[in-house]
């Protein structure tokens, strides 16, 4: 096998450090730039990872990294903004300028091959965008498609659960603390996926020439409303709490104030508007991506 030079962006998240463990035991060398080197110190001791303090936001410094790469992947997203039209800010800047900028300098300094994260639901022949997420995923994919080498390939997982996610692991704290869970949007539907998957099916298209230039969904086996993945955190967990499912309108009111809270938040208005839009995939994974298609319950205990 050849050793590669792979650029990941956005290493240092959940999906990245799966991604990189997955990597580690092959021949390549990966490079994973932070603005703080702590934030990537789960994948420190890796062998052949190259961490390093850089801002991919500046030009120089994104060149100089996309120019050394024969790969680069990029997972770099945001789940909150501030609001704007057709979206804030901070999507922007991480889902529409970041992967132009990536897409024209792998195009420019001789077509590496690139692979793009993008979000299930992220399309626009699929009806219309009700979040300014999505239409900044959707926003960011056209760049990758006009301005990228053709070998790019784009993949929108679903959610994605594992060890230390943002959906089961954050039900299951909210059930030991609250004797009750008020929800909203507890019928909006969603797809998990599992991030030995999401890693894995990455792998796949770096090294099969068939992905080039193919856009896949990403989900897993199993069709869940937001209410059933809430029980099942508080089961697995050990703390099972009554859930009051919220109209509407309570419902945008909840994420209202929990913006306002001083914080990270648990949720935003966009949020909500982006569970409005079934979150499952339009058909069975490809083959060629090798998915092993695990359930929740094989691991949420």
């Amino acid at each position: 096998m050849q050793a590669l030079n792979i650029l990941v962006l956005g290493g240092s998240g959940f999906i990245g450090q799966r991604l990189c463990a997955h990597l580690s035991d092959q021949p390549h060398r990966l490079v994973i730039p932070t603005r703080r080197r702590r934030h990537a110190r789960d994948v420190w001791m890796l062998p052949t990872i190259d961490v390093r303090e850089a801002d991919i936001h500046d030009d120089g410094t994104l060149r100089a990294l996309v120019e050394r790469a024969d790969v680069v992947v990029n997972l770099v997203g945001v789940l909150h903004s501030d609001s704007g039209s057709p979206y804030g800010e901070a999507f922007r800047k991480a889902h529409v300028t970041l992967p132009q900028r990536v897409a024209t300098l792998c195009r420019e300094l001789g077509d590496k091959r690139l692979i793009h994260i993008s979000a299930l639901g992220a399309d626009e022949q699929r009806g219309g965008l009700p979040s300014e997420y999505l239409r900044s995923k959707a926003d960011g994919e056209r760049m990758v498609r006009e301005h990228g080498p053709d070998n790019a390939t784009i993949m929108r997982p679903s959610v994605v659960f594992g060890p230390g996610d943002s959906l089961l692991t954050l039900f299951a704290r909210l059930q030991g603390i609250f004797p009750v869970i008020p929800l909203a949007r507890a019928r909006a539907q969603f797809q998990p996926v599992f991030v030995g998957d999401v890693a894995h099916a990455i792998t796949q298209a770096i090294f099969k020439p068939v992905t080039h230039g193919r856009t896949y969904e990403l989900a897993g086996p199993d069709i869940y409303t937001l209410r059933e993945l809430v029980a099942l955190a508080g089961e697995e967990s050990g703390h099972p709490r009554p859930i009051i499912a919220l109209p509407d309108s309570l419902g945008r009111f909840q994420a209202r104030v929990m913006e306002w809270l001083p914080g990270p938040p648990l949720m935003t208005v966009d949020n909500f508007e982006s569970m409005g839009k079934p979150n499952i995939a339009t058909g069975p994974m490809a083959e060629e991506l090798e998915m092993a298609g695990t359930s929740i319950q094989s691991i949420a205990p």
